[in-house]
């Protein structure tokens, strides 16, 4: 665990607890402060309040799913480059092109491997840095 990461914040946005919870325990375990969230609307209320360096969205989550996020962080000055990376399920392809289209930086698929997640993380964030 570096410095910079321990003073890392991402947020971490499923419905599903099981998902969550092994999202934000392998980003813990890297050094990175976690934030979660369990819907939509609250990972906008919580990425605006809580200015995290990085998100990690599912794309189908109640009330907001992840593109009415991503819109809806774009759109907003303080968070409007923010690096965000989708994690979902589906197959489709279509999710992808929607998800990159409305503004994410990156897509990873579940079931997803502990070390494509963290590399995806951490290109994203050192793209920030640079």
């Amino acid at each position: 665990m570096t410095t910079t990461e321990s003073q890392t914040r991402i947020l971490v946005a499923d419905d599903d607890e099981d998902i969550l919870n092994l999202v934000a325990l392998t980003l813990e375990r890297e050094g990175y402060a976690v934030i979660r969230a369990r819907d939509g609307a609250e990972a906008v209320d919580v990425a605006l309040h809580a200015q995290p360096d990085l998100l990690v969205l599912d794309v189908m989550m109640p009330k907001q799913d992840g593109f009415a996020v991503i819109r809806a962080l774009r759109g907003e000055v303080s968070t409007e480059t923010t690096p965000i990376l989708l994690l979902t399920a589906s197959v489709q392809e279509h999710h992808r092109e929607r998800g990159l289209d409305a503004g994410a930086d990156a897509f990873v698929r579940k079931p997803f491997s502990p070390r494509e997640l963290l590399g995806e993380i951490r290109r994203l964030l050192d793209l920030r840095r640079s």
